[in-house]
């Protein structure tokens, strides 16, 4: 997989220069170029949808094991810069964050049932807005533009099934058949695993009752994260001299998003993203360099927040380790002065 991943990069980023070099790229540097400190706004705006991504995860961890918003703000930091970042297939960051959970007194259960309904519920919020973005491409496209638009709406619709297959799967104790099937095959060297796998699918099925918790995390935070996307696109294509409006900006990160969640296998979307763009961008009337030039302020915006991403997941990492040393030390110290003591 991982070998695959590499792969996929090195071919997104053929594809991704080959889009560059085709479309005049001193036509996209210069719209970079005049774009300026904009590029650090639209970046920052970025942090928006972190926010909202922060509270609605944090909502599915039960109330006596939930972390702080801060914590939660950070370890969706350190999610986002390994999915988008590594070649993981936008699963390494899933069991990053499984582990550093544990390390803050989640049980094991909660935080991997936390991180199977999120991710359930964000490719279901992801289809709803992809449709609407399509209704609204379609209602929008001219004549010229209506066979691509319409050849989209398709696509996306033939998410459905995947999307309701992956939902009946999750309640149908996924993890626990899997584990009893694994167990037998090693004729039952991983016993334990499958009463780990039982209480996973027990929490996964303890979130989904909690309708309210459900509702709000679809309809409220879900929307926030998404505008807030949105607004990263519209202060992007502004500072870059285009006269967007909302609704565009809304319709291009609704489909670059489900775009890129097809794509996972691909780091960053490295290629596909900047083909997106193009495509979608010149839906929406936007011309390849602008949009070239759009897809370069998201990788602005991935070296400003995810690169140090990276360097929080280190430091997250090696945390234990420093306090165990620490200790050691401590110990080592009083051990030397009861010594040297009368």
């Amino acid at each position: 997989m991982k070998h695959l991943g590499r792969a996929a990069a090195l071919l997104g980023l053929a594809i991704a220069a080959w889009l560059v070099w085709r479309d005049h790229p001193e036509t996209i540097f210069r719209l970079l170029q005049g774009a300026g400190a904009g590029l650090l706004l639209a970046a920052a705006a970025h942090l928006l949808p972190m926010l909202a991504n922060a509270w609605d995860w944090r909502t599915l961890i039960r109330p006596t094991q939930r972390p702080t918003f801060l914590t939660m703000l950070r370890l969706v930091w350190i999610r986002e810069s390994i999915n988008s970042l590594l070649p993981v297939a936008r699963i390494g960051g899933e069991l990053v964050s499984f582990r550093l959970l544990g390390r803050l007194g989640v049980r094991p259960a909660t935080a991997a049932a936390s991180l199977v309904v999120d991710m359930q519920l964000s490719l279901i919020s992801q289809f709803v807005f992809a449709l609407v973005a399509v209704g609204f491409l379609l209602e929008q496209a001219t004549s010229d533009t209506a066979r691509v638009a319409g050849q989209i709406a398709w696509g996306i619709a033939a998410l459905a099934p995947v999307l309701l297959l992956f939902a009946l799967v999750q309640h149908a104790k996924p993890f626990e058949r899997a584990a009893r099937t694994l167990n037998r095959v090693t004729s039952g060297k991983v016993y334990e695993l499958v009463g780990k796998s039982t209480r996973i699918d027990q929490s996964v099925k303890l979130i989904w009752r909690q309708t309210g918790v459900i509702v709000r995390y679809v309809l409220i935070w879900q929307t926030l994260q998404c505008l807030g996307y949105a607004l990263e696109i519209w202060i992007a294509l502004y500072v870059l001299g285009a006269n967007p409006t909302f609704a565009q900006a809304f319709v291009i990160e609704a489909l670059i998003q489900i775009v890129s969640s097809v794509a996972f296998l691909v780091p960053g979307g490295l290629g596909v993203q900047e083909g997106g763009f193009v495509l979608i961008g010149g839906l929406m009337g936007f011309d390849a360099p602008t949009c070239l030039a759009l897809a370069g302020t998201r990788r602005v915006r991935d070296l400003l927040f995810y690169v140090p991403g990276l360097l929080a997941w280190q430091f997250a990492e090696s945390a234990p380790r420093r306090a165990k040393a620490h200790a050691r030390t401590r110990v080592d110290m009083s051990g030397a002065s009861s010594e040297r003591a009368p």
